[in-house]
């Protein structure tokens, strides 16, 4: 059971691999790498249970390199393969610091994960151990928000969240719109109807049907990932209409 008033048991986080590279655009940056896990370390002392579902576009991004002439399973598949060089990553760094840490492949790699097991992850989760899922879904045309949004489910998360390089959902791109304005909150169907790509729309409908909240924040911001966990109101929450 969480502690400190935090409203949530279990989370879900979805991480890009971009958002391990820092200013690098490619690649894993150190600093950035523990600035994070120091974020994840705060939550796991909620003693909240926690998973990661793990990107891997600082590598390679399957839907670039098809577009670039790579036959698309194939190309899916080597960016799968991304996700576990950064599940990896995570976990050396997570353990480094004290935090226990399991990684689960949807494809199978014995020597350097466990295979994805609900069971078994919802195990971990129970004994405190933070859960970091790579390979996607094991699929070729599926993104990582979908498989974040699979595994939440899965696992009976209360909540996704997903990290991304803004603080939330804005009415346009606030990097190339300065007058674009954030949402504090919206529903899954005003999102569609506003066109707003908060993620793709497999996974948007998995999340909607099912009932499972979204939060769309910055965790390059200080302590958002805690303040979150604790019931803040950092970024956006997309919320299901069953919900409400």
């Amino acid at each position: 059971m969480a502690r400190d008033g935090a409203p949530y048991s279990r989370i879900v986080l979805k991480l890009s691999g971009e958002a391990l590279s820092g200013d690098n655009r490619t690649g894993i940056d150190p600093d950035v790498l523990r600035q994070i896990c120091r974020q994840v370390a705060a939550v796991v002392e909620l003693e909240i249970e926690l998973a990661i579902v793990i990107g891997g576009g600082n590598f390679f991004r399957g839907v670039n390199a098809a577009a670039a002439g790579f036959e698309r399973a194939t190309a899916d598949y080597m960016g799968m393969l991304a996700t576990v060089i950064n599940a990896l990553a995570l976990q050396q760094e997570l353990e480094a610091i004290g935090i226990e840490a399991r990684v689960q492949s949807a494809i199978p790699i014995s020597p350097v994960s466990e295979p994805y097991v609900r069971q078994r992850a919802l195990k971990h989760l129970a004994s405190g151990r933070v859960v970091i899922f790579a390979a996607g879904t094991g699929n070729p045309f599926f993104t990582t928000d979908t498989a974040a949004s699979l595994r939440a489910i899965e696992i009976g998360a209360d909540i996704l969240l997903k990290a991304t390089q803004v603080d939330g959902v804005y009415t346009d791109d606030p990097r190339t719109n300065p007058d674009a304005s954030r949402y504090r909150e919206l529903s899954y169907g005003e999102a569609l109807q506003k066109n707003l790509r908060v993620m793709d729309a497999t996974a948007f409908a998995l999340c909607r049907e099912h009932g499972l909240p979204l939060r769309v924040f910055a965790i390059s911001r200080p302590d958002s990932f805690r303040n979150i966990a604790l019931g803040g109101s950092e970024g956006t929450l997309v919320f299901s209409e069953v919900e409400k």
